[in-house]
């Protein structure tokens, strides 16, 4: 166990912005964890359990209090069941799957952060998400401080949800994931833009790897990596509707995607169509490739994202009616 003391938040976030930590804490393996907390509590000091920093917004204040991040790698497979360790980069399990010829998360390829934070927010894309395939995940409970198993039911998913970042937000630090793949490939149809790169490059191999491949192409050309362009990713949630606010949307020319986690709206294209794309505001740009992306190019505070962040949604609100809702963590 490590323990740091006064560390920028700007340096462990990929949006590059907020305060410092009083503590951070690099936690090596989960027997570290109860201490970890026994030092927050010996300091009356607030907790917050820190992935790879890329779905967390720091304020100019920072944080009062200790940052625990796990930071144990490594990857087993027994039978069609993949377990990774929370501090394992996400992106280094689907490339291991996917040689493995195991199908369930190829989509999910190229997405930035530690594989336990993948149920926290329930992270998807390009048709998949994390529930679809989570078996469990071990976790230390802080409440009866005690390591347990929480099952895919107890996570209670939804879109970008779980138990994790709702109604038990911190109190379950996550130390391992379990995945029950499977060996194939996805079925058709794929997602709008993975069927529009197959048909322009005539691609008929439709296998994890092929599909990871594509993936990779079609978000390294709309999505700045953040390791390198200080990003966090997508920064609104799409907008889920009922059967009459889509019929709705479709009357008014506005685009409904109808997939198996229900309708929505892409609030990237509500950006869009709000005249914002490509836009600089108090120095974060709007993405001009993925509209939802939100680029920090000359901010110097959590000030001016908050700025940018209020212009975007009252604008949007303005044209459309419809409200935006970040999706990072906010610190």
């Amino acid at each position: 166990m490590i323990i740091r003391e006064n560390i920028p938040l700007s340096t462990l976030t990929t949006m590059r912005l907020g305060g410092p930590a009083r503590y951070v804490i690099e936690i090596e393996d989960e027997s570290e964890i109860p201490t970890a907390y026994a030092f927050a509590k010996e300091h009356s000091l607030p907790t917050f359990i820190l992935g790879g920093g890329a779905n967390t917004i720091v304020r100019d204040e920072g944080f009062p209090g200790v940052i625990l991040k796990y930071i144990k790698t490594g990857i087993a497979k027994q039978s069609n069941n993949i377990t990774t360790e929370a501090g394992e980069p996400w992106d280094n399990v689907v490339a291991y799957a996917c040689e493995q010829g195991f199908t369930g998360i190829e989509a999910l390829s190229k997405i930035p952060g530690l594989s336990g934070s993948a149920p926290v927010q329930n992270i998807g894309a390009y048709g998949q998400d994390i529930s679809q395939t989570l078996a469990n995940a071990r976790a230390y409970d802080t409440k009866t401080h005690q390591f347990i198993t929480l099952t895919k039911e107890d996570l209670n998913f939804s879109y970008r949800k779980s138990i994790l970042n709702t109604t038990d937000k911190g109190r379950f630090f996550i130390t391992s994931i379990t995945m029950a793949l499977h060996l194939g490939q996805m079925p058709r149809p794929f997602y709008n833009s993975i069927e529009t790169y197959i048909e322009s490059h005539h691609i008929t191999d439709f296998a994890p790897q092929s599909i990871r491949q594509i993936v990779s192409e079609i978000r390294a050309s709309k999505l700045p990596d953040p390791a390198t362009t200080p990003s966090a990713g997508s920064f609104f949630k799409n907008i889920y509707l009922t059967e009459k606010q889509a019929e709705k949307a479709e009357e008014n020319q506005i685009p409904v995607h109808h997939g198996h986690d229900g309708l929505k709206i892409n609030s990237g294209w509500l950006i869009d169509k709000a005249g914002l794309k490509g836009k600089l505001l108090y120095g974060i740009r709007i993405s001009d490739q993925a509209p939802l992306v939100l680029i920090n190019e000359s901010a110097t505070s959590y000030h001016d994202l908050a700025k940018a962040r209020a212009e975007i949604i009252d604008t949007v609100k303005a044209k459309f009616g419809y409200q935006l809702e970040q999706e990072p963590n906010e610190l």
